[in-house]
């Protein structure tokens, strides 16, 4: 099980929290902690092997008065794979990225589906078995209708994650309000620049040394949530934009493989605008 909580930071959090996990005969295999003294919050991250025979719920039960104690906005969650819905584009390298990932136990997920504003012989290349599959068409005319059943199948399917994999519509504030803390998008620069269309020729019209993604939280302020992972790669005078195209391709497959892998792993806490971080 995974136990992740923060609260306002003061002595004898990280005790309490080992000595509950201790009586209830709980075996602590990972345990990471931040304080963070501009804010005067602590995180922290837990992972441990219950008592046998010791259910989620009675954990669960008994956790909340320590949690109400000391203040926690607290979450416990078993091993069962989250679910997660997958939205795409015409680009489909995330996609394929994040399918190839999954079959191969490297994200520890259960995908209820993969949605798209375009039909599926757009990625008829990409390989999605018997996974369901919406097309969803969208235009400015009938975008809230369109939102509307996108929602709906969130919650038909239980979906717990949405993943927009080179999605290239913008979310309503509605939806995105709705989705806060649970959508991730990755962008196709290393935010803030570069925004908009093209991006790729605008880092090479300015002559950039390097390029990069970033993988956020989706909220209401376009390209504005908060971070979850952003990584770069050196180019030079010598590459095109199309040389620009391919490498960026390769760091956004890595950069939302590695924020959404983080998310399952309840390894991200929401900090206001930003985000604590366990690293593996």
């Amino acid at each position: 099980m995974i136990l992740t909580l923060s609260c306002p930071d003061r002595h004898g959090i990280v005790a309490a929290v080992s000595a509950f996990l201790l009586e209830r005969d709980a075996n602590i295999s990972d345990a990471q902690q931040f304080g963070d003294a501009s804010s005067a919050t602590f995180f922290m991250r837990v992972v441990f092997e219950p008592a046998e025979g010791d259910p989620e719920a009675a954990i669960r039960a008994a956790f909340a008065p320590l949690a109400e104690r000391f203040a926690m906005d607290w979450t416990l969650r078993g091993s069962a794979p989250r679910r997660v819905m997958i939205l795409t584009s015409k680009f489909d390298h995330c996609l394929a990225d994040l399918l190839y990932r999954w079959r191969i136990d490297e994200l520890p997920m259960q995908v209820t589906a993969v949605a798209s504003n375009h039909p599926r012989e757009q990625i008829g290349h990409v390989d999605l078995g018997d996974l369901p599959f919406h097309h969803l068409p969208v235009s400015a005319a009938d975008k809230p209708a369109q939102e509307a059943e996108l929602l709906r199948l969130i919650e038909e399917t239980g979906t717990e994650l949405v993943v927009l994999a080179r999605y290239m519509q913008i979310l309503s504030d509605d939806l995105s309000r709705k989705l806060e803390g649970r959508c991730i998008n990755i962008h196709h620069s290393f935010l803030p620049g570069f925004k908009g269309a093209r991006p790729y020729h605008q880092a090479h019209a300015r002559g950039v040394k390097v390029i990069g993604a970033t993988a956020h939280y989706v909220t209401p302020d376009l390209d504005e949530g908060p971070i979850i992972e952003q990584d770069v790669e050196r180019i030079s005078h010598r590459d095109t934009p199309e040389d620009l195209i391919r490498k960026g391709r390769d760091i956004e497959r890595r950069v939302l493989a590695r924020a959404v892998r983080r998310h399952l792993e309840d390894r991200v806490l929401l900090h206001g605008t930003k985000t604590v971080v366990f690293e593996d």
